[in-house]
């Protein structure tokens, strides 16, 4: 601990910028343009600044970003990498997969907890329905229409409407797309009544006017949506959120991990960097290395149990 306080020291950046003697790279593992691949360069951009080197975004797209991990896991010490993961990646995948080629807590290391989103529960306009109470009221009445679509199965808002289901004590039939834009189609067309996919992507939808959010599972109304009630305004004792965090190859030495863990909180603590986030829909997070491996901890212990209930399957 005291290496880590020590670490957030501002001295310690100027250790820093001399640590960093060749690029660094971060690996995503999704396509340019998605929300993880615009944190990525938003922080890169700013640790370019702050460390002196340049900062490279590496896109390794491929099996729900397992690829991406499995090629930094296997980064040599002396190269600098970074790994910017979901939850997808680094809590479910470990627990569904008997062989990722990467073990997340053994081969990797915490480094920064950067940002949150909200998951929303929408409905289609051909449902009848306004308020999250009268929707679960419909899906009882109604069990072999009450569909919930999800942009993959095995993601993170298939697991949320696991969670939202035994919750409510309703039985949910998950139907899993390939990714958010059919699962949109086909929710403003009718063709499923109601979907769950992160904030970010279904709130311009709403906004339209094209689909409806009856709920977001924050802990407290989103910044960007506070016309709409969290699910427990909307009397369903439930929320969770999702995440966007750095980590290091295992073989990265220590002192070099701490400084980049300190750097980052900096870049996180900049107003501009803030307002970046906040354009871009997204909510910012200032996170210690510390409060980060606690998030991972607590994190675990509300998922996994979700996860392996669900009896899920690849």
């Amino acid at each position: 601990m005291a290496g880590l306080v020590a670490a957030i020291a501002a001295p310690t950046l100027a250790r820093a910028q001399a640590a960093l003697d060749s690029p660094l790279r971060i690996v995503v593992g999704y396509a340019p343009g998605g929300a993880t691949d615009r944190v990525a360069r938003i922080v890169g951009d700013k640790l370019a600044a702050q460390l002196g080197v340049p900062v490279i975004v590496d896109n390794k797209p491929g099996a729900g970003g397992r690829l991406a991990a499995q090629q930094a896991k296997a980064t040599p010490a002396n190269q600098n990498v970074l790994m910017l993961a979901n939850p997808a990646v680094m809590v479910v995948a470990p627990l569904v997969f008997k062989d990722n080629g990467y073990d997340a807590e053994r081969d990797f290391v915490p480094v920064s907890h950067v940002n949150a989103y909200d998951f929303a529960l929408a409905v289609s306009p051909t449902l009848p329905v306004r308020e999250l109470n009268h929707l679960l009221a419909w899906m009882r009445a109604n069990p072999q229409q009450a569909n919930v679509g999800v942009p993959a199965t095995g993601s993170l808002p298939h697991f949320f409407g696991l969670m939202v289901g035994e919750k409510a004590k309703v039985q949910t039939q998950v139907v899993g797309y390939r990714g958010s834009a059919p699962l949109l189609n086909d929710l403003i067309g009718g063709q499923v009544p109601i979907a769950v996919d992160t904030e970010d992507v279904v709130l311009p939808q709403h906004t339209a006017g094209k689909l409806r959010i009856l709920a977001l599972s924050g802990e407290k109304r989103s910044p960007f949506a506070p016309s709409i009630p969290t699910f427990k305004e909307a009397g369903l004792d439930l929320a969770a959120t999702g995440w966007n965090t750095f980590f290091a190859p295992a073989s990265m030495p220590k002192d070099k991990v701490e400084r980049l863990a300190a750097t980052i909180h900096a870049v996180m603590q900049d107003p501009d960097t803030q307002r970046k986030f906040k354009d871009a829909g997204m909510t910012p997070v200032v996170s210690t290395q510390a409060q980060t491996v606690a998030m991972l901890k607590a994190y675990k212990a509300q998922w996994a149990p979700v996860v392996q209930k669900s009896g899920y399957q690849p």
